[in-house]
Formats: C-alpha cells, sequence, structure tokens
C-alpha cells in the first residue's frame, strides 16, 4: 500500500494550504534544512521514521521494528552512513503533519505519491507499485471482483481513514466506512458492518494469512479505474520539504536496489513482494505529483 494510501486528514488538508506544489521535481533544487538533517541522522547514527503499523510495510511485532519498507530503510541508511532504524507509529492521516511537525526525520509506510501529498512533503523515488484488492466475507457473497462493482450494487465499503481508497470510493460515488487499521476493517467485514474492505492486495493477503481463523476471502488485485482513468500507483519514502540534500542522497541509494531484480527480492521478497512490485522506471514521481498517469497498467 500501506499498502496502503487520497485523503491525509483534517490537519493534513490544513497545512496543505501554506505548502508548495508538487514533490521530487528532478533532482534541482537546493538543500535547505535537507543538510541539517542529513547530517544531524550521519552524526547520530539513527534516524527515526513514521510508521501506521501497517503489514507488511512497517510494523512493530514482539517490539521489534519489521516490515518491507524498514527493510529497504535499514539496507539504504546504512549504505548512507546510518547504522539504526527507529519507528515511531501514529494513524495513517498524522503521517505526515507528524513528519513535517518534526517527530521523525522521514515516513515509512510505503506511502503513495498522490498531487494532495506532494503539497504537503516531498517524496522520494518510486519503491512500490500497487494495485488494489477487497476483503469479504468468505466466499465473496457479493460476488464483487472490483469497485466498480462495488459502486454499481451500491454495497458499503471500508476503507482506512487518509488512504488513496478513500478517494477512489468518493470518486466512484461509493458509501464508505473509515477506520483506523487494517485490523479494524476486517473487523467491520466480519461484522457485518461493510460488504468489503479496500486496500492494497498485499496488504490485505498478508492480513488474511495472519488471521486464518477470520471468516474472510481476497479478491484477485486490480487496478482500479476512476472517470475512465487506470490508477496505476507508486509508494515512496515522504521526506520535509526542505530536506533535499536528505532526499537527494537517499535517491541514489534506493536506485539501487530498485534497479535490480535481485537487490530488490532479497531486500523485501521475504515480506511477500514480487517482481511485479518492483518499479522498472515507467513511472516517477514528478508524473505522479502532477496525477500524470500513463495509460498502462500494474499488477501484482
Amino acid at each position: 500500500m500501506r499498502t496502503t494510501r487520497v485523503l491525509a486528514g483534517a490537519a493534513a488538508a490544513a497545512m496543505a494550504l501554506t505548502m508548495a506544489a508538487c514533490g521530487d521535481s528532478g533532482d534541482s533544487g537546493g538543500g535547505g534544512g535537507g543538510g541539517d538533517t542529513l547530517a544531524k541522522i550521519k552524526e547520530d547514527g539513527v534516524i527515526k521514521v513514521g510508521i501506521a503499523g501497517e503489514k507488511p510495510y512497517s510494523f512493530m511485532e514482539d517490539g521489534e521494528l519489521k516490515g518491507a519498507t524498514i527493510a529497504i530503510h535499514k539496507k539504504v541508511f546504512k549504505e548512507m552512513g546510518v547504522d539504526k532504524v527507529e519507528g515511531v507509529q501514529t494513524e495513517w492521516g498524522s503521517l505526515i503533519p507528524g513528519l513535517n511537525a518534526g517527530r521523525y526525520d522521514v515516513v515509512s509506510a510505503g506511502m503513495s505519491i498522490l498531487p494532495d501529498r506532494c503539497k504537503q512533503a516531498d517524496f522520494g523515488h518510486p519503491e512500490i507499485m500497487y494495485t488494489t484488492a477487497l476483503m469479504t466475507k468468505k466466499g465473496n457473497p457479493e460476488g464483487v471482483q472490483d469497485l466498480q462493482d462495488v459502486a454499481d450494487k451500491k454495497l458499503k465499503i471500508a476503507v482506512m481513514s487518509g488512504a488513496i481508497e478513500s478517494g477512489y470510493a468518493d470518486k466512484l460515488g461509493i458509501d464508505k466506512l473509515e477506520v483506523g487499521s487494517p485490523q479494524d476493517g476486517m473487523e467491520a467485514v466480519t461484522r457485518g458492518r461493510v460488504d468489503a474492505f479496500a486496500l492494497t492486495g498485499i496488504s490485505l493477503r498478508t492480513l488474511a494469512k495472519d488471521n486464518k481463523d477470520a471468516d474472510v476471502s481476497v479478491t484477485k488485485p486490480f487496478v482500479a479505474v476512476v472517470d475512465g482513468k487506470k490508477q496505476v500507483g507508486a509508494g515512496a519514502t515522504v521526506f520535509r520539504k526542505d530536506d533535499d540534500k536528505l532526499r537527494k542522497a537517499y535517491n541514489k541509494e534506493i536506485d539501487k536496489i530498485t534497479g535490480d531484480k535481485q537487490a530488490y527480492l532479497d531486500v523485501i521478497g521475504k515480506y511477500g513482494f514480487t517482481d511485479a512490485e518492483r518499479p522498472k522506471g515507467e513511472l516517477t514521481t514528478e508524473q505522479l505529483c502532477k496525477g500524470e498517469l500513463p495509460d498502462a497498467t500494474a499488477s501484482e
């Protein structure tokens, strides 16, 4: 996601009004406070990352910080001379406000790169390609396969507050229930409060795998279609607007991982990610920040 990923909460929306537009507009630009942050984390040997507790991206388990984006950050920041990654957990919609308030140095949650979010913070190069899926009661009693089915049948879905699926629901006119966590979404399905829970496919597969006794099924992943356009998406690390030097240094290292299939799988394959989730360079942060989606599909 977290997968997974359009709204950023009321606080974030208010903050967006005072921020400049777009995220990564190439690698031009000055350093600003970015040089300070980069120097500080190198001096301290520690970087603090904001997480939302969503598997398989970033979460705490038995007191240990785990997940695909955490594995990426441990690898990348080690190459940058920073040996320790610490996590600060918050709700999804509070991730960017918390970043801008200085509670942590970057957001490590596989957050989708969206125009509204690019007004509030800067995104690194794409790290994870996304598709959506639906979690339903076991057997998928309504027979839904994508969000258009949900809209056509006038069903109700659960979405995570601040997640991209919430925006899809709004644009498609789908009745929605916003929840604070993947677990809450699954419980909304099992308790009959909604007909389905929409989230990134890999997040729902992980959730179902970790809750084998839950009476749920997960559809095949699909590329959401809104206003006739396929919603190809990608997630990335999020930086404060003035952290150009930190972002540029990070991009150089992440490109070495996403640019090599085996390196990518070596870092996050154990969390269920495959080469299908690896960005192949056909989609840039600048395009996504401008809302310029290519006429292509992502797959899982």
